[in-house]
């Protein structure tokens, strides 16, 4: 066992007082989409009440901490954090949207935006001027690829980390201690620009410990000081694996990307490669880790990286 890596495994912490939701930071969209979220749970209460039954029977865990009622999974989306509250996979009705090629955070983005250019589009297009149209749909077709959520082939080999997201590598720093991790430690930072897909994947299978919330400004992702100012979660994981080394991903909003989305329950535990967030637009994403004597670095600066399928770094055999 390395001796930088902590023995003693870490207890999961409850959520600090203003992560209040999935998307702490709210937008208009998120608005609009709790707001549909009434109406639609009025209209299963009031004509569909065997539904409703049903899927209560069939929930499992606790709804306490939920600001709403929780009748099937879409009312999950954005309170999936504040408590316990689940369906199985296979009682899940609304699974067939992962099929779809879109981030399931984004599809009311996707739905209120495409609206939105399709009338800009066909408006002038019908009054004669349809050199106009083609902006909106060069923008539709943007808003379409930004929210894709390709799949990805997530390597198994033991003692590896993957990147947390798609985009260019900005930095790998040696850091000469970080609290989380209990000594020295090795950051690489990404920049997603916002033609990059912007889901987040889990570097490592990992329990989730400690999640904090920090509202900030939103300057543009490639300043440097965009790291510590901007509105950012921070992610505090602890590997599964022994030896239950300590891990860190830290999203950050970037100039145009304001939302970001952190679907974590403190104590779960989330697969390697596996999606836990987004962020809205371009962005940052850092990802800390023991600087143990073997761990190998395996991106430089500049290198293209791709979420859940890019290592990221390898520790040798003596450590796990």
């Amino acid at each position: 066992m390395s001796e930088i890596a902590s023995p003693l495994r870490l207890s999961p912490e409850p959520l600090p007082d203003n992560l209040r939701s999935v998307q702490p930071g709210g937008g208009i969209c998120y608005q609009i989409e709790l707001a549909w979220g009434q109406l639609r749970r009025w209209y299963l209460k009031s004509f569909r009440p065997g539904y409703v039954a049903r899927m209560a029977t069939l929930r499992r865990g606790s709804a306490v901490g939920a600001p709403h009622e929780l009748l099937d999974t879409r009312d999950l989306k954005f309170c999936r954090n504040q408590c316990t509250a689940d369906w199985d996979v296979a009682d899940d009705r609304f699974r067939w949207r992962e099929r779809l090629g879109l981030a399931r955070w984004g599809l009311a983005e996707v739905i209120i935006m495409t609206s939105l250019l399709l009338v800009g589009a066909i408006v002038p297009a019908a009054l004669g001027f349809w050199p106009v149209s083609i902006g909106p749909l060069v923008v539709l077709g943007w808003v379409w690829w930004f929210f894709r959520d390709p799949a990805r082939e997530v390597p198994t080999e033991p003692g590896l980390l993957v990147s947390p997201a798609d985009g260019t590598v900005a930095e790998v720093a040696r850091l000469d201690h970080d609290e989380y991790i209990g000594g020295p430690a090795v950051r690489i930072g990404i920049f997603l620009s916002i033609f990059n897909v912007h889901l987040n994947r889990s570097p490592v299978r990992a329990r989730v410990i400690r999640l904090r919330y920090h509202p900030g400004k939103f300057l543009n992702a490639l300043n440097p000081a965009s790291a510590w100012e901007n509105e950012a979660l921070w992610i505090g994981l602890e590997e599964e694996a022994r030896p239950h080394r300590r891990i860190v991903v830290r999203q950050i909003a970037g100039l145009f990307a304001r939302r970001i989305v952190c679907g974590l329950r403190s104590g779960e535990v989330v697969e390697r490669g596996g999606k836990f967030g987004m962020i809205k637009l371009g962005s940052r994403t850092e990802l800390i880790f023991p600087a143990e004597p073997d761990v190998q670095i395996e991106v430089q600066v500049g290198q293209k990286v791709s979420a859940g399928s890019t290592v990221m770094a390898r520790w040798g055999r003596g450590s796990c």
